[in-house]
Parts: C-alpha cells; structure tokens; sequence
C-alpha cells in the first residue's frame, strides 16, 4: 500500500508542471487583445475601443496580482 501513496505523490507532483502562472495567463491574454484592438482599429473603432478597456481591465488584474506576489 505504501507504493500507491507514492505512486500518488509523484503524480500530483508531476502533473503541478503543467499549471498555467496565473501571471503569464493574463500577460498572454492581454497581449492578445491589444493585438485584437489594433487590428480592429482600422474597422471598427468603437469595437477596438471595447478592445482596449478590456485589455485594461486585464491589465489592472496582473498589477494587483503581481503586487499581491510582491
């Protein structure tokens, strides 16, 4: 019985290398909708528009996430 405790344990542990960093998920997802608004820029501005308050809204969750790791 003790092999399957650490048959458990190293899985758990080995499956931990595939979480995201919370902070690298936002950066990701930020970066990805400023390129969004700038491609929409040149179509729609009000869509762009919404584009970049919600890549500031992403923004304003990594400072607060990155001063919480501080």
């Amino acid at each position: 019985m003790a092999e399957h405790g650490a048959f458990v344990e190293c899985c758990v542990g080995m499956f931990g290398l595939f979480k995201k960093d919370p902070v690298e998920k936002l950066r990701k997802e930020h970066a990805e909708l400023l390129a969004r608004a700038h491609k929409m820029s040149t179509v729609d501005r009000a869509k762009s528009d919404a584009l970049v308050a919600q890549a500031a809204e992403v923004e304003a969750k990594l400072v607060a996430l990155q001063s919480g790791q501080s």
